[in-house]
């Protein structure tokens, strides 16, 4: 998937296993095929799952990953406290070994799988505890924090979309969406305290079992910041009709608020396609169908 991927195996982590936790190395382990973009992931057992980083970007990508792994250990206990719904949360922290390069976790197996782009009205259910996540979360009283490299001012990632946008004459009609972006770029930011805001709401981050919300995972890009960018699964997982639902059911949300995470949304599937359409179908996809929900007529306003 990415060029400086570390190409890791069964045995691999295996052999992690053996190393650091003993006590877990004669479970059953299992590559997860739906693993994330940054991190692969492998059952272990019947209660719990490891990730472990995928690339090297550059020399920084190690601290960044010290850094990603000790937020998650500080945090998300004290978050999960305050939500009715299951997150996954890191019980063990693994070493750096000859062989791998960076640190990992063991966190609890949470039950359910990805969702797909809504088909027919069956997510109305699922978009009320998606929303309901978001409200809760956004309402965790903040003592301390990190911010988030997400739930910054839009403007901020003027360069990377305009970069993006270059590359898709190809795919999109590339006037229509500039113009579009370049408004809600302009949208006036976030005047409140900031929140928490767990910065990455993507399928692959999110589980559903029998259509409602199971588990949200993954919160590498957990933080401070604007609540706008977790408004992306109304363009990503939801039809009309659910997404209305959606937005009807989020607390303290106003029409900024609501048009700021339409420009979220625009500028992460305007970063995804380049980057993914010769990597990864299943990514390409999301961004084109995150594309095609915001550029429908009924989304446009």
């Amino acid at each position: 998937m990415h060029d400086n991927e570390i190409a890791l195996t069964e045995k691999d982590v295996r052999l992690l296993l053996q190393q650091q936790f003993p006590q877990f190395a004669d479970l059953a382990l299992s590559y997860i095929q739906e693993s994330g973009t940054e991190n692969a992931l492998y059952r272990l057992g019947d209660e719990y799952i490891v990730r472990l980083p995928r690339f090297v970007s550059d020399i920084d990508a190690f601290e960044k990953n010290e850094k990603t792994l000790e937020k998650e250990l500080k945090y998300l206990p004290y978050l999960a406290k305050h939500l009715s719904f299951s997150i996954s949360r890191p019980l063990f922290k693994g070493m750096p070994s000859k062989d791998y390069p960076f640190s990992w976790t063991i966190a609890k197996w949470n039950e359910g799988h990805n969702p797909g782009f809504e088909e027919k009205d069956e997510y109305s259910e699922f978009a009320k505890d998606m929303a309901e996540f978001v409200n809760q979360f956004h309402a965790i009283p903040v003592e301390t924090g990190p911010h988030s490299r997400r739930g910054v001012k839009l403007i901020n990632l003027d360069e990377e979309t305009q970069n993006a946008l270059s590359q898709l004459n190809e795919d999109i009609d590339v006037p229509e969406a500039r113009l579009l972006w370049e408004s809600l770029r302009d949208i006036p930011y976030w005047e409140k305290e900031l929140v928490w805001i767990h910065g990455d709401l993507l399928p692959g981050h999110i589980l559903i079992n029998r259509y409602r919300l199971s588990a949200i995972i993954d919160f590498s890009d957990l933080g401070l910041g604007d609540p706008a960018c977790d408004l992306i699964p109304a363009w990503c997982l939801f039809n009309k009709t659910s997404r209305q639902i959606f937005k009807d059911s989020l607390l303290n949300v106003d029409e900024n608020t609501w048009l700021r995470g339409k420009g979220w949304a625009l500028s992460i599937a305007l970063i995804l396609l380049p980057y993914y359409k010769t990597r990864s179908p299943m990514m390409a996809t999301l961004a084109r169908q995150m594309l095609k929900n915001i550029f429908s007529a009924e989304n446009v306003n």
